[in-house]
């Protein structure tokens, strides 16, 4: 015999009330942390450099790294994107955090499922006969769990932030990379121009030596002479084959940026000595908020933390779920599909923990604590943006005045080493005060052009600081996140945000 089988639905008083509370939604409204900020930098007042840059001029558009107006390393940072593996990685990662809001997002809707059976039983020998039964069934079944407290569109507010925190890391990770690249770049550079150095300083050291070689023979040099002379030709030599190494190593680092094994990238030698730093736009402190995808990613973590303190909250209240079975059940599998056959069940089920002692409040209370540690980290975020972009700023101050009074010992030195070179030749002067002038001349050329390769890692590492060519408009919002074209928020038309608040960063999140 077939049971129709139908469930007793709640009381009408009870049902009405779960309905009456589908505008009820738990959780705290999300607001973006408020972080004061400085009218201007500390640095603006020590130079008239950064003054003329004002709030629209002083952002970057699109590949910063072109500001520098050098074709090599253009070349080499348009691989970064494509090739790193740590982008790729970190690419990885957005979409996997895409995948989550979109299985956040299928919590909106029933599921629906379905569990066809043959079953056969045998009732055994008796009075009344016995032997095997078939029986066939067809079953369709639905569930729901209308979104009373909010519970479905918190997880996918989570979800959401997340996703825009992930894309913000890969942006992150992209422009960290290409400020990496560019710095070594600039110190391979500043290498090849020291080896320059010392290759043309090495061929000086090889006329010394032979002059006094030439002199000693004529009886009017002593043969420590000589060997002084040789010494500092063999020092300067290892110090320069020492040099090679350290330019190997960053081609090698450089070449693993860029996606290659070290064997398959090599960077022509070039000078950095007509270089200086290009002009950098340099806005107020409150648009550094806007422009660095690292302070994006903390605050879109905490709007991720806001939801799961809603989540941990909606566990106060009831669950109720909808399901529905509706099917076919027969044993005669040639009358299955007849009207007869029919079968259906339908109604709700409340579930309401009553007692957990303190599980619930102890939750909600790790997901305030989270919270706060996520404003806690917004903050520190912020404040260590400002000290960097302080940093390099004084850092380019303060080594373009050093650059200046080191050209003028490196001018001093020269003159004074020609005058030693003179008296010595004359008989007048040792051959100890030459190599003593020579050696403080070297030391400041060098000097010289290691400053300039940290005046444009100082540049590059300012640019950096400011965020690059990013902006805050290029997070991809909720519905493109879900798009199904979307694969790297790189790749995200720029949208316009409302503007009032510190980060620009209310977005709708559902």
């Amino acid at each position: 015999m077939r049971h129709r089988i139908v469930r007793q639905a709640l009381p009408p008083a009870l049902l009405s009330l779960a309905l009456l509370t589908t505008a009820c939604q738990v959780g705290p409204k999300y607001q973006a942390p408020v972080t004061p900020a400085p009218p201007a930098f500390k640095e603006f007042a020590h130079s008239d450099e950064w003054k003329s840059a004002t709030p629209g001029d002083g952002t970057f558009k699109g590949k910063w790294w072109e500001i520098f107006n050098d074709p090599q390393l253009n070349a080499l940072e348009e691989q970064v994107a494509v090739n790193n593996f740590s982008v790729q990685q970190a690419e990885a990662q957005f979409r996997a955090s895409r995948a989550l809001v979109l299985g956040n997002r299928a919590n909106y809707y029933p599921t629906i499922g379905s569990t066809p059976a043959i079953t056969q039983g045998d009732a055994g020998s008796g009075a009344h006969g016995g032997g095997t039964s078939s029986n066939f069934t067809l079953p369709f079944t639905a569930s729901w769990e209308p979104d009373f407290w909010g519970r479905v569109r918190l997880s996918v507010e989570n979800a959401n932030a997340n996703a825009q925190a992930s894309a913000a890391d890969l942006e992150n990770m992209r422009l960290s990379l290409q400020g990496t690249l560019a710095m070594d770049y600039y110190n391979l550079l500043s290498t090849d121009m020291q080896l320059s150095l010392l290759d043309d300083t090495i061929k000086a050291y090889q006329t010394n030596l032979t002059l006094t070689q030439n002199r000693f023979a004529g009886g009017v040099a002593a043969r420590s002479d000589v060997t002084l002379a040789q010494t500092q030709l063999y020092t300067t030599q290892a110090s320069r084959t020492d040099l090679v190494t350290t330019r190997d190593q960053l081609e090698h680092a450089i070449a693993v940026i860029v996606g290659k094994a070290p064997a398959e990238l090599s960077i022509e030698a070039g000078k950095i000595a007509m270089l200086q730093p290009p002009p950098i736009p340099v806005a107020v402190p409150s648009v550094l908020l806007e422009r660095r995808p690292d302070i994006a990613a903390q605050e879109r973590l905490i709007a991720a933390a806001n939801a799961n303190v809603g989540i941990a909250q909606t566990a106060y209240y009831p669950t109720l779920t909808l399901s529905a079975t509706a099917g076919l059940e027969n044993p005669n599998l040639g009358k299955l599909f007849t009207y007869a056959s029919r079968l259906w069940s339908v109604g709700p089920s409340l579930n309401q923990t009553l007692f957990d002692f303190g599980r619930r409040g102890a939750n909600v209370q790790y997901t305030q604590a989270n919270y706060d540690a996520a404003v806690a980290s917004y903050r520190e975020t912020v404040l260590t943006a400002f000290q960097q972009v302080e940093d390099n700023l004084a850092n380019l101050r303060i080594l373009a005045q050093e650059a200046q009074e080191l050209a003028l010992g490196v001018q001093a030195a020269e003159i004074s080493l020609q005058l030693e070179i003179e008296r010595y030749k004359a008989g007048t002067d040792s051959y100890l005060n030459v190599i003593t002038t020579q050696t403080i001349a070297l030391g400041d050329e060098r000097t010289a052009v290691q400053l300039l390769g940290r005046r444009m890692t100082s540049a590059v590492n300012l640019v950096v600081a400011l965020g690059g060519g990013w902006d805050v408009s290029t997070l991809p919002t909720p519905d493109q996140i879900r798009s199904k074209g979307m694969a790297d928020p790189a790749n995200v038309q720029k949208v316009a945000l409302p503007s009032g608040s510190p980060t620009r960063m209310k977005m709708n999140q559902r």
